[in-house]
């Protein structure tokens, strides 16, 4: 076995998460491309995912190290797996309901996820590039947990803030998510108030037809 695992590393303070809370990735996008995972979608709709990142790289067809992942998880982390080489799905049920237990904020997978129809069930926020039905097994000879990995061109670290919904998935450090703040919750009170104007405009527009 040659698993390589760091301590667990809490970058972000509970109050910038609470903050990132209620914005969205369109409104991080609006700001910066920096830290946006490129092709890694949502594996269902209506979801938000705002958490400290806990790292995995998994060395397919070898996913025994997702086990000491979630162990080094705590309640409330964003767990980010790099997969390295082969397509083999990392991620399924069985992790997702762990997962559920352990009280993660999400997962997002640097290739394939299975078992997608308990997953959609399951609620759990879960991102990735595809869905397989190859998936890794236990073997228990490599991986890392809590080290640097590469998610679609962007370097993540351990104690990153990760911010996902249905337009897509952020990865910021915590410094970059502590500095745009400031401007992000302005573009939020904004964009709010304009959606409060256009649905009473929208409320008292007078479709033909609409008394008879």
């Amino acid at each position: 076995m040659t698993y390589r695992i760091a301590p667990h590393r809490q970058g972000v303070s509970e109050a910038l998460i609470r903050s990132y809370q209620g914005i969205g990735s369109s409104t991080i996008g609006h700001l910066t491309s920096q830290g946006y995972l490129r092709g890694i979608k949502a594996l269902f709709d209506d979801l938000h995912m705002v958490g400290n990142v806990v790292t995995a790289k998994v060395f397919p067809p070898d996913g025994s190290v997702l086990r000491e992942a979630l162990l080094s998880s705590r309640p409330g982390d964003v767990l980010v797996i790099e997969c390295v080489g082969d397509d083999y799905a990392c991620w399924g049920e069985l992790r997702t309901m762990a997962g559920l237990i352990k009280g993660l904020a999400g997962v997002v997978v640097a290739g394939s996820v299975t078992d997608a129809r308990a997953l959609r069930r399951l609620r759990l926020p879960v991102f990735c590039q595809g869905v397989s039905a190859v998936t890794t097994r236990r073997i228990g000879l490599s991986g890392e947990v809590n080290g640097a990995v590469e998610i679609a061109g962007v370097d993540v670290a351990p104690g990153d803030l990760a911010i996902g919904d249905d337009d897509g998935v952020f990865i910021l450090s915590p410094s970059l998510a502590e500095a745009l703040l400031p401007e992000l919750l302005a573009k939020e009170a904004q964009d709010q108030a304009s959606r409060a104007k256009f649905a009473s405009r929208l409320a008292e527009r007078d479709f033909p037809g609409a008394d008879r």
